[in-house]
């Protein structure tokens, strides 16, 4: 078969010597070739820099998306404190020599909160929902009547950034006895 080929091969050689239009003929087909080669790799290029530049516009929308998201965990750590400290207030303390230092306070944290949502932080829900691993970190089970895996307790608050977890919402669930 290789014997066949090889005389194949000299016979078109001494053709092609022999004959100007078959040797323009084969160039004219290996210049075709070519050109459907490079025709192919430009159209490789071309959509691998389409790809690059999608690629580059959605990591630029991610970045403006959550470029505030360092600032909003460590403001989380204010909310905390501001929501202690409203919590450990006594109850006549709100009638008494306080109350304007007390309503202060309030609306500091209602205009915290106000701040959160423009900005798209939002609170978990937690209380009373199966446990979401997603969204909730279990720290302890506590015997209940409630189905297992509810969540019965919140102990720290958790938020996400539009649709990014912040911090989960640390939680106590609900076991069988």
């Amino acid at each position: 078969m290789d014997k066949l080929h090889d005389e194949a091969e000299e016979i078109r050689a001494e053709t092609a010597e022999n004959s100007p239009e078959l040797q323009e003929h084969d160039e004219l087909a290996e210049l075709r070739a070519k050109l459907e080669e490079a025709e192919q790799k430009a159209l490789y290029a071309a959509a691998e820099v389409q790809n690059v530049r999608r690629r580059a516009d959605q990591e630029k929308a991610q970045a403006v998306t959550y470029a505030n998201t360092g600032f909003a965990r460590d403001m989380l750590s204010v909310k905390d404190n501001l929501d202690r400290a409203l919590s450990h207030i006594p109850a006549g303390a709100r009638e008494g020599d306080l109350k304007n230092f007390i309503e202060g306070i309030e609306a500091t944290a209602r205009e915290l909160d106000a701040v959160f949502g423009r900005n798209g932080v939002t609170r978990v829900e937690a209380k009373g929902l199966p446990l979401d691993p997603n969204r909730h970190q279990a720290m302890i089970e506590i015997v209940s009547d409630q189905p297992p895996g509810t969540v019965i307790e919140e102990m720290q608050a958790g938020y996400v950034l539009k649709d990014r977890l912040l911090r989960p919402a640390m939680v106590g669930v609900a076991k069988s006895a």
